[in-house]
C-alpha cells in the first residue's frame, strides 16, 4: 500500500483524552473505526459506548456516514503532510435503551435580554 494512500487519525472523546493516533487506509470505512473505536475504548471512562451504533464520529464538523470512506471524510485543503486528523467522538445510547423523557413544559416564559447598540 502506498505510504501516501494512510492517514493518521486520532480520536477525541468527551473529556478531551485521545484514542490514537492509528494508521488507516484511505479505503477503510467509517463503520471500521467506529469498531476500533468500541475495542479500544479507555477503562474507567464514564460513558461507555456498548456498540458502534451509539458512536458518532465528527469531523469538520459533520457527522459522518457509517459507508464512507477516510478518503471520502478528508478535507482536501489545509492538510499538513505527515500531520494527524482528529474526530471528535460522541457516544449516543440507542433510544429504545433509554429512560422515557420527562414532560416539557413549553408555556411561554419571560425572557430578558440586555442588549447594547453602540
Amino acid at each position: 500500500m502506498p505510504e501516501e494512500d494512510l492517514v493518521d487519525i486520532k480520536f477525541r472523546l468527551y473529556d478531551g483524552s485521545d484514542i490514537g493516533p492509528f494508521r488507516y487506509s484511505s479505503a477503510a470505512t467509517v463503520d471500521m473505526l467506529k469498531q476500533r473505536i468500541v475495542s479500544d475504548w479507555p477503562k474507567g471512562k464514564t460513558v461507555l459506548p456498548k456498540s458502534a451504533n451509539e458512536v458518532k464520529l465528527i469531523s469538520c464538523g459533520k457527522i459522518l456516514e457509517n459507508n464512507k470512506t477516510v478518503g471520502q471524510c478528508k478535507v482536501p485543503f489545509g492538510e499538513i503532510a505527515g500531520g494527524v486528523i482528529i474526530m471528535h467522538v460522541v457516544v449516543q445510547p440507542s433510544l429504545a435503551k433509554t429512560k422515557p423523557e420527562k414532560k416539557i413544559d413549553d408555556s411561554p416564559k419571560k425572557v430578558v435580554c440586555s442588549c447594547s447598540i453602540l
